[in-house]
């Protein structure tokens, strides 16, 4: 989970060398409209950073893709749509990924690496509704969907008389439900409405404080072959160090917990100056036994801070916690 430096000189050279001897790149990509849209986002940087160097998009279907009706916690969680994107690295089909990196597991196969990461979007999750203009609006029993145990939990521990149902699929077609009347309100990442052109809309933004959110949400991650010399040098071009700062220690909190969707848990890094904060949670479903911690270090240490909040958490009970959420699964 290191974070990519500067390009030296003598690096600097060794890529426009291998870019003398490639003049394409092939990004592995889901269909999904959210996923082709940040990867061609992803394609035009790096296409106006390297000019003469053309990135060609590779489609791929992956499980989290296939098996729509059934909840994520269910099936596997995370990695559930990187894996064949991931396999197709490995063989050489595709030379990098796009990834929302809130659906990459802490640890990788061997031979890969995420450490570019573009500026990142909105962390916060979106509320949206036809019908009421906040959260705290929705009128008693209201129905509110979503597709993640960390939204469940914290939405039952702001509001336990909600109904909060599990609603899967992607943007368009959870909104599609939510206008036909099937919910009163829908939780989504307001990053990727925003990334599709949709933030009109968005009802409210709920405050980190009240919805922490998932460990990268909101951030892209870029997946290459380790030993694939030159490609993250070249991928570098679009890397924003802040981001980096931010989501490695992030996802230090994620790999000592060894967090994915069957757990409802968070985390948000920010920098203040030289000092980085991040925020976490660990709960029950039902929202109860809500676990919360903040510790506060330089950034430098990112990755260690991320890993002492997780202990800090587990010596308040988030182990008892997890064991029960894996014992149960």
């Amino acid at each position: 989970m290191g974070v990519r430096d500067v390009l030296p000189p003598v690096a600097a050279v060794a890529v426009v060398e291998l870019m003398d001897r490639r003049e394409k790149l092939v990004l592995a990509t889901r269909k999904s409209k959210l996923a082709l849209t940040q990867s061609n986002w992803v394609k035009k940087q790096i296409e106006a950073a390297w000019p003469g160097l053309s990135v060609e998009l590779l489609h791929i279907t992956t499980k989290g893709d296939k098996i729509l009706d059934v909840p994520l916690a269910k099936v596997g969680g995370k990695g559930l749509f990187v894996k064949e994107i991931e396999d197709a690295i490995l063989r050489g089909d595709a030379d990098f990924a796009v990834h929302s990196l809130k659906d990459v597991p802490a640890e990788l196969p061997g031979g890969l690496e995420v450490s570019v990461f573009p500026v990142r979007e909105d962390v916060r999750d979106a509320f949206v509704s036809n019908n009421a203009p906040s959260l705290e609006a929705l009128p008693v029993g209201a129905r509110v969907g979503t597709s993640s145990l960390r939204r469940m939990a914290q939405l039952r521990s702001i509001r336990q008389d909600l109904q909060i149902e599990s609603l899967r699929g992607n943007l368009d077609t959870r909104l599609s439900k939510l206008d036909q009347g099937l919910y009163d309100a829908v939780i989504l990442a307001a990053a990727g409405m925003k990334r599709l052109g949709i933030s009109d809309r968005i009802t409210g933004l709920l405050p980190v404080d009240e919805m922490i959110p998932a460990v990268g949400q909101g951030a892209l991650g870029l997946e290459f072959r380790s030993d694939d010399d030159g490609v993250g040098d070249i991928l570098s071009a679009i890397h924003h160090q802040e981001t980096a700062c931010c989501v490695t220690a992030e996802r230090g909190f994620l790999y000592r917990l060894q967090g994915g969707c069957q757990v409802p848990m968070g985390a948000l890094a920010t920098l203040e100056g030289e000092w980085l904060k991040i925020t976490g949670f660990v709960a029950r479903e039902d929202g109860s036994n809500m676990l919360r911690a903040t510790v506060k270090g330089r950034h430098s240490e990112a990755e260690n801070l991320g890993i002492e909040l997780a202990e800090k958490l587990l010596s308040s009970g988030a182990g008892e916690i997890l064991e029960e959420v894996y014992s149960n699964g």
